[in-house]
């Protein structure tokens, strides 16, 4: 059986679209999802990358391109009523719930479904009592490891979200989803030496 690390953060649309189309696109495939909770803004951060959201043309496109995405996969998917927001209370209730597939979906379906806030206080209140998790959202216990999946996450070369890891390769985005479903079925590609290659460094032109 496939293992395969799923980062996400509920405040990306792209990672509500690579949920929603994970299992068509490896149907045929023994897989097995770890689901990964970490913080887009703390990637970004590392990485000294701005979102999406903080570009206007960049945010504009955004919207426009994962609603045109939605449609073409008829996946529901309607723009929250405030975004960017604040993903944190989201974050640590899918870490304090466990974090499986039925909490990543009810926490990605609460933001990208709807049209609602996503930060509503009585949302999110419903939201908890719905995934009733064991342990306290709000806790330093939780927060703590938030953090540290973030930086464990940045430390192994996640910049973005969605990245799934399989076999010790990272995938980035949806567009990546053939690609992963590729290399679970065994595609000579990714022992040609080409993957190592097109990661080489090509010194060029520094700003």
């Amino acid at each position: 059986m496939h293992q395969i690390d799923f980062w996400f953060d509920p405040i990306s649309p792209y990672a509500y679209l690579a949920f929603e189309q994970l299992p068509e696109a490896l149907v045929g495939h023994s897989y097995h999802v770890n689901y990964r909770p970490v913080l887009f803004a703390g990637l970004l951060g590392h990485w000294g990358q701005k979102g999406p959201a903080e570009i206007a043309p960049k945010r504009d496109w955004t919207y426009r391109d994962v609603l045109w995405q939605a449609r073409r996969a008829g996946i529901a998917l309607a723009l929250p009523a405030q975004h960017p927001f604040n993903p944190l209370p989201l974050l640590r209730l899918a870490l304090a719930a466990g974090a499986n597939r039925r909490v990543s979906e009810a926490v990605l379906r609460h933001v990208w479904r709807g049209g609602a806030d996503a930060g509503d206080p009585q949302r999110l209140q419903a939201l908890t009592a719905e995934l009733a998790p064991q342990r306290d959202p709000q806790g330093d216990a939780v927060k703590g490891e938030l953090k540290q999946a973030t930086t464990a996450a940045a430390a192994l070369g996640v910049f973005g979200v969605p990245t799934f890891a399989h076999a010790g390769r990272l995938y980035w985005g949806v567009s990546a989803l053939p690609m992963l479903a590729a290399a679970l079925a065994g595609d000579p590609w990714f022992d040609s030496g080409e993957w190592d290659a097109a990661g080489a460094a090509r010194p060029g032109v520094q700003r």
